[in-house]
């Protein structure tokens, strides 16, 4: 089910996913609607929209993840951090909305369940035999973005196994944030590259879901950030790798190594994560180059063939960010958006996709019902 709440100065989107059992989830997107506002203001009204929507829309439902994204880190981040106090994993990130405001706010909920930070530093969300471990804006000071996206692997793989986890069998799906795409993206890649294959994560194994893309953190020599996801608990036959091969190559074909989607299948539902996807074909070649509606109408045909591996469709698909390499594009390609999902949860930023080729990207993640009497429940 989708809503769409306008408040005083905030418009929230939830897509709410219900199947009768106690653990419900709900994805909101938070933009400000009135776009004069001084960033102050503009954080309260998102603020405040978050706070009617679990006291009042939500009932029960608590935050287990967030991600803001900022016109302006350097000024604003530090206003983030002391006004949301929210005990969840919170990721900060410069990537502006394009709709003209300074601040959105994407927010993952759910009832019936509990969480806290481990000893890792890690956040727990805990329900039946899983926990969620969840992990935002890491982060460190080395010399290069190889050296820093070195370390934040180390210091990853290090929580996990303090929670009794691997990165191989137990992450989901991680974000990359790199400063100055064109120019430091590489580093990430050899760095990704290299600590995967100690830890047996190969081509002929499988890698993870994830987005690498532009973004910067308040402090400019942070050249790459992290956010991740991993599941104690989860069994190998519940993880299946989506590849749409008729439409897109392996990664590993042009030397980086993260997968186009993944699905995680429990008795009750089926959770979809689908990386950034842009506009390429099966030979890793960019389709239409300087084309943004053409680049477009194909990166939403790569993302339908990578759903449709999963038996989903657009319906499942609960949020979605859309990065743009030029904000000139943004009218058009939001109007591409209004017309096609006009009440779904997504939002429009400003972020360098890791190709200068490559006008525009999207991730997203699907729920869908389903009945494996053979899994475990979430």
């Amino acid at each position: 089910m989708i809503q769409n709440i306008q408040f005083e100065t905030a418009r929230a989107d939830i897509f709410s996913f219900d199947n009768g059992t106690e653990v419900r989830e709900y994805h909101a997107m938070i933009h400000v609607s009135q776009t004069g506002l001084p960033f102050a203001k503009q954080l309260e009204a998102v603020l405040n929209a978050y706070d009617r929507l679990v006291n009042d829309t939500l009932p029960g439902a608590q935050a287990v993840f967030k991600r803001y994204f900022l016109s302006d880190a350097a000024n604003q981040q530090d206003e983030v951090i002391v006004a949301d106090m929210t005990d969840c994993a919170k990721s900060i990130i410069q990537q502006a909305p394009l709709d003209g405001t300074k601040i959105a706010l994407w927010v993952y909920l759910m009832t019936g369940v509990n969480s806290s930070i481990t000893g890792s530093g890690l956040y727990a969300v805990n329900h039946g035999q899983f926990r969620h471990l969840w992990n935002g804006s890491a982060h460190n000071l080395a010399a290069n973005s190889e050296y820093q996206t070195r370390l934040l692997f180390n210091e990853y793989n290090m929580q996990l196994l303090q929670e009794g986890c691997t990165l191989e069998a137990n992450c989901i799906r991680t974000w990359f944030f790199v400063n100055d795409v064109d120019l430091n993206y590489g580093g990430v890649v050899r760095a990704r590259n290299q600590f995967f294959f100690t830890q047996g994560l190969t081509v002929h194994t499988h890698f993870i879901a994830s987005t690498g893309i532009g973004g910067r953190q308040a402090d400019p020599n942070v050249l790459s950030q992290m956010d991740n996801y991993a599941i104690q608990g989860i069994q190998r036959e519940q993880i299946h790798y989506l590849y749409a091969p008729t439409h897109l190559n392996r990664t590993s074909d042009y030397g980086v190594s993260f997968e186009r989607g993944t699905r995680v299948d429990y008795r009750d539902r089926r959770h979809v994560f689908i990386s950034g996807t842009a506009s390429i074909n099966n030979k890793g070649e960019v389709k239409y180059p300087k084309n943004i509606v053409r680049q477009t109408e194909r990166m939403w045909e790569n993302v339908e063939a990578l759903l449709a591996e999963a038996d989903c469709t657009f319906d499942d698909v609960a949020e979605m960010v859309v990065y743009l390499r030029d904000t000139a594009d943004y009218n058009l390609v939001s109007d591409m958006y209004r017309e096609r999902f006009p009440d779904r949860p997504y939002v429009i930023v400003h972020a360098p996709v890791c190709r200068p080729g490559w006008l525009i990207e999207m991730e997203c993640m699907a729920v869908k019902q389903v009945n494996n009497p053979s899994l475990p429940a979430f």
